[in-house]
């Protein structure tokens, strides 16, 4: 589910993780936003999470990507066709740009890195929660320069297929591409209003346009793919 800007509300929450030490760590770290350890469930392969998804209905997953059953890329979009109502946060020990970008691209909001302390980690599910997308920003500047430099020798790098020409060809009207300068800026899309002065419904819909255009499901993807096409200031 791509994020809409506004204030998230963490009912419950479902962590992919196979690594036991791991989740318990993600479980303490959700349990200060979720308040109650009833509201969270572990899964421990891909297969576990698919099972435990339509009963449990999670408001947001952390998604492992290294699986012992699967690719938690394939999983997170899988959750995004399926139980679109479910936030998806990729969480893991891999900075490689391709598999931060294919993340985004499957519909993740956020991207984290496991090592960063609690503290980072803390602040960064609570920037999640108001509404963000985020990725880590020990990898987010080295993203920003493999797209750009990917998208201008390899158009096609970019992420651009047969099924998706958007991400080459995307054609934003103006108003879509100032609502999208204060999307790269981090405002929400009730602040976009308010500085529009058009309504937060009206803000809903041309974001709704801008992702469609581009061809991606969350803010953060929106600013990459934005970036790498020469879209954004």
């Amino acid at each position: 589910m791509g994020s809409t800007g506004e204030h998230i509300s963490f009912e419950r929450a479902l962590v992919v993780e196979d690594d036991e030490p791991t989740q318990r760590r993600l479980v303490q770290l959700l349990l200060e936003l979720v308040g109650s350890i009833d509201d969270i469930t572990v899964a421990a392969s891909v297969a576990q999470a698919k099972a435990s998804l339509p009963e449990f209905n999670p408001r947001i997953a952390l998604v492992d990507i290294g699986l012992p059953d699967g690719n938690g890329l394939e999983l997170i979009h899988w959750i995004e066709q399926r139980h679109p109502d479910t936030i998806t946060v990729a969480i893991s020990a891999w900075g490689h740009e391709e598999v931060v970008l294919a993340a985004l691209r499957s519909g993740a909001v956020g991207y984290l890195l496991k090592e960063r302390d609690d503290a980072e980690l803390r602040a960064a599910l609570q920037s999640i929660r108001r509404g963000g997308a985020l990725i880590d920003p020990l990898i987010a500047r080295r993203i920003l320069a493999f797209v750009s430099l990917t998208s201008t020798q390899h158009p096609a790098a970019s992420g651009a297929t047969a099924e998706s020409p958007a991400r080459i060809d995307a054609s934003l009207s103006e108003r879509e591409s100032e609502i999208l300068q204060f999307v790269a800026r981090g405002f929400s899309n009730r602040e976009i209003a308010e500085l529009t002065a058009l309504s937060r419904f009206t803000i809903e819909g041309y974001t709704k346009s801008i992702y469609r255009k581009l061809a991606v499901n969350s803010r953060t993807a929106a600013v990459f793919e934005a970036k790498a096409l020469g879209l954004l200031r």
